[in-house]
């Protein structure tokens, strides 16, 4: 049974695809673990390289953290291009920042090739900072975006307040790649699109096993056992113990969504009119965007737990009234939760920890961009063998220390953050 996720996007989304569960036993010559965004672009790509691929997951496609997420679809990562060259070298470094933040142009050419019915829209992606070392981190992205012929702007005073429709930042980084989806569409319509292709998708089908055994993989599930010859492993937030280690690497923390009822048209045009979806710099980071339909959704870390309904989100709430105190007589219809995964270094990480086994995960934030992409490296080292070049680096599992206490532990960060937040002491 698959369990209820109430959210907007559970309202909206186009249409599941049948993806019925796996009953009795398959060979494949690859195995994909996780109906996620990595999971569903891997086998998608796997597929129209005519790989015989064969995806199972627990609940549904889009169920976690995938189609719950903001919908941004966000250029880079976590770290600015100088930190990433510093981190990686030159020419490992130059690669992963290509690849990045190149990422939402490959995720929007991915939807028109395919007319996926999304909700897509390419309106760039605003990084604002409200002052201090938020507003200087901002200025700092910027200048090493330009530097190397982005196609980004800074933004300022009047400028800035028209994009947002607001006067609290000091400058921000409007960064025209980006966008926003409705990601649980955009979830459904790749694995439409993948079982076109070829793609054998299975839902409400946990692997609660993984060995190897004679130079074959066995997956086991309730219901039958895949055998293949290449197992990706794409559970990112939802990880468990299939793989040792692997639910020890990462931190699921959650992040929390409010979202209006449709706005008026009067009103939705005083909120971020140029359309583009934003997130704020600061250790307690909030996002937001207004969809197809005029409404708000605006985002940020909640309670560590699943959440039904707006009501549990009063200081998401109370930010966006206080942004354009207009909102303060509008109905708020939908609130909800998931996981991401957020690695100790804030990079993805990519593992090869046995012979034809690849696990990716671990967006922290950058999501919907990066797990596509991160689906067509794993496609093409399949397909192309060890010789194909990745553009991020293959590295070790690494357990967390004290993993254990990563609820007690997020909760002490956010109260943290937010007091220094509010008190303009920023370390970003």
């Amino acid at each position: 049974m698959i369990p209820r996720t109430p959210s907007l996007y559970a309202d909206t989304a186009v249409p599941a695809p049948e993806t019925p569960p796996l009953d009795g036993d398959r060979r494949t010559m690859v195995a994909v673990i996780g109906g996620g965004f990595t999971g569903l672009s891997t086998a998608l790509h796997l597929a129209e390289r005519g790989v015989d691929v064969t995806l199972i997951e627990a609940y549904a496609p889009g169920w976690g953290a995938s189609g719950r997420n903001g919908g941004q679809v966000n250029p880079g990562l976590k770290h600015d291009p100088d930190q990433v060259e510093k981190d990686h070298g030159t020419d490992l470094g130059r690669r992963m920042i290509a690849l990045s933040w190149n990422a939402p142009n490959a995720v929007f050419a991915l939807i028109e090739r395919h007319q996926l019915r999304c909700e897509a829209l390419q309106s760039g992606t605003i990084r604002a900072g409200s002052r201090g070392a938020a507003a200087a981190s901002v200025r700092a992205s910027a200048e090493q975006g330009m530097r190397r012929g982005m196609p980004v702007a800074l933004l300022e005073g009047a400028a800035l307040a028209e994009a947002v429709g607001h006067d609290r930042y000091e400058c921000a980084m409007l960064d025209r790649s980006g966008g926003h989806v409705n990601p649980l569409s955009y979830a459904r319509e790749l694995a439409r699109v993948a079982i076109r292709q070829g793609a054998k998708i299975h839902g409400e089908t946990q692997a609660t096993r993984l060995r190897l055994d004679g130079g074959a993989w066995q997956v086991e599930t309730p219901r039958g056992t895949i055998t293949a010859e290449h197992v990706v492993i794409a559970t990112n937030g939802y990880s468990g113990d299939l793989w040792p280690g692997l639910r020890r690497s990462i931190v699921p923390a959650y992040s929390a969504i409010a979202a209006t009822a449709p706005l008026a048209e009067h009103l939705a045009a005083r909120i971020m009119p140029i359309r583009s979806s934003l997130y704020e710099m600061g250790r307690s980071t909030i996002y937001y965007r207004v969809d197809a339909n005029n409404r708000l959704l605006i985002g940020g870390r909640s309670a560590q737990r699943d959440i039904a309904g707006p009501d549990a989100l009063g200081h998401l709430r109370a930010y966006a009234e206080r942004l354009w105190p207009a909102l303060k007589n509008v109905q708020w219809s939908h609130g909800w939760s998931g996981q991401p995964a957020i690695t100790p270094d804030y990079y993805p990480h990519l593992h090869a920890p046995a012979p034809n086994l690849l696990i990716a995960l671990g967006y922290s934030g950058r999501g919907v961009a990066m797990s596509t992409v991160m689906g067509m490296l794993l496609a093409k080292r399949i397909a192309e063998g060890e010789a194909a070049r990745l553009d991020m680096p293959l590295t070790d599992i690494r357990t967390i220390p004290l993993h254990g206490m990563w609820k007690t532990a997020v909760y002490a960060r956010l109260a943290y953050n937010r007091v220094v937040d509010r008190m303009g002491r920023l370390r970003l």
